[in-house]
């Protein structure tokens, strides 16, 4: 048996049954968490249709882009609503409070540039895409990338696969 590290507190007799019921921490609510993929997914695809109408010119790819980015902008509403009420209520000294912080201040940008994306994406054709479109999209994107990545980071598995 490997020795606990110290201050952690004293686990029973590990078999592989009892490690797999074994509790995994997380940050997010399952819930919360697919809240968060509607902004990972839809402001993904809002940049793929971005490029896609650069490359074509096709006016349809542009409508695509804006309805993703207010689907995003619904879901990350919701996972916005959902990281501030959890901040503001959790406990004060609460280890993870910081990566907390840092979650919902991601959350909050992605939220402010992601409004910004569908104001600048309800312009007429080549002025809500070129340029300024692309670039908010691909801030948008990596920030919800971001934000799951810090969320999901917090998972540690203590399960033993045999």
């Amino acid at each position: 048996m490997i020795a606990p590290r110290p201050g952690s507190p004293q686990p029973e007799e590990c078999t592989p049954m009892t490690a797999l019921h074994r509790r995994r921490e997380t940050v997010l609510h399952p819930l919360h968490a697919i809240l968060l993929s509607f902004p990972v997914a839809m402001f993904s695809g809002a940049l793929l249709s971005d490029l896609a109408y650069l490359k074509t010119a096709e006016i349809q790819w542009s409508n695509f882009s804006a309805w993703l980015i207010t689907g995003a902008m619904l879901g990350g509403t919701g996972a916005l609503v959902w990281a501030a009420l959890s901040f503001v209520l959790g406990k004060r000294r609460a280890p993870g409070r910081p990566r907390a912080l840092g979650y919902l201040l991601i959350l909050a940008a992605m939220w402010i540039l992601g409004l910004i994306n569908a104001f600048q994406h309800s312009r007429d054709g080549w002025s809500s895409v070129g340029g300024a479109g692309l670039a908010l999209s691909i801030l948008c994107t990596l920030l919800a990338l971001l934000a799951a990545w810090i969320g999901f980071a917090g998972i540690r598995r203590k399960e033993v696969l045999a």
